[in-house]
């Protein structure tokens, strides 16, 4: 009888996933050992300051991007913009997405990776401050969804991460935590449509709503402020 093989540990799996794909975007290019670039992001991603925003939801993103892949024209950037667009967060400051693509506008080159598909990791990290891609925007579609599909988890699912929110956001008090969240509900179920693939709005649309509206009961709100 032999022994059945060890699941990898997660953080050397994201090492391969990263390597994967950093070779692939740099096209045949001559470039550095990935390997530091990506102990240098997953450090980001473990700093202690993190409750949602970390190499989990890393690896979630990436999961779902694989799955949203036919629809994105470089799947290659989506992905390597997945690994940047949190690599700067302070849950206390407003320019992480900023500050995230500037990294990537630092770091790419640097690693091997052309102009273009650098300027599109950044051009991608920084739409996710606002998560509305223009129509026939492909890879910003991928990416978006595939951030916003923890929405559209089950109910514990969903519970755990706004309790993760929450911790994140502990140094606020309980009453402006509870109006400044309430406020990111409503705008979201404002939104014509939360998810522009074709999978996320058949998949996660529905279920995503359900949880926003949910969870704006829960905080003592309503969808409708009037």
């Amino acid at each position: 009888m032999t022994d059945s093989p060890r699941p990898r540990d997660p953080r050397t799996a994201l090492v391969d996933r990263w390597r994967d794909t950093l070779l692939a975007a740099r096209s045949g290019a001559p470039g550095p050992d990935p390997l530091p670039y990506a102990e240098n992001l997953l450090d980001r991603w473990d700093e202690p300051q993190r409750r949602y925003h970390t190499t989990a939801h890393l690896t979630a993103v990436l999961d779902r991007i694989d799955t949203l892949a036919p629809y994105a024209a470089d799947v290659h950037a989506v992905r390597l913009a997945a690994w940047f667009h949190d690599a700067v967060y302070r849950p206390d400051r407003t320019e992480n997405e900023e500050r995230s693509a500037a990294l990537a506008e630092r770091a790419l080159p640097e690693a091997g990776v052309g102009e273009a598909v650098t300027a599109e990791v950044a051009r991608l990290v920084r739409l996710t401050v606002t998560h509305d891609p223009a129509e026939g925007d492909g890879n910003g579609e991928v990416l978006c969804d595939a951030d916003l599909a923890v929405l559209a988890g089950s109910p514990q699912e969903y519970a755990a991460y706004a309790a993760q929110v929450r911790e994140e956001y502990g140094f606020v008090p309980d009453e402006a935590f509870r109006a400044g969240r309430a406020g990111v509900l409503r705008q979201l179920l404002a939104l014509p449509r939360l998810f522009r693939t074709p999978h996320g709005a058949a998949e996660w649309e529905a279920r995503a709503r359900h949880n926003l509206a949910t969870e704006l009961e829960l905080l003592g709100s309503s969808p409708d402020p009037q």
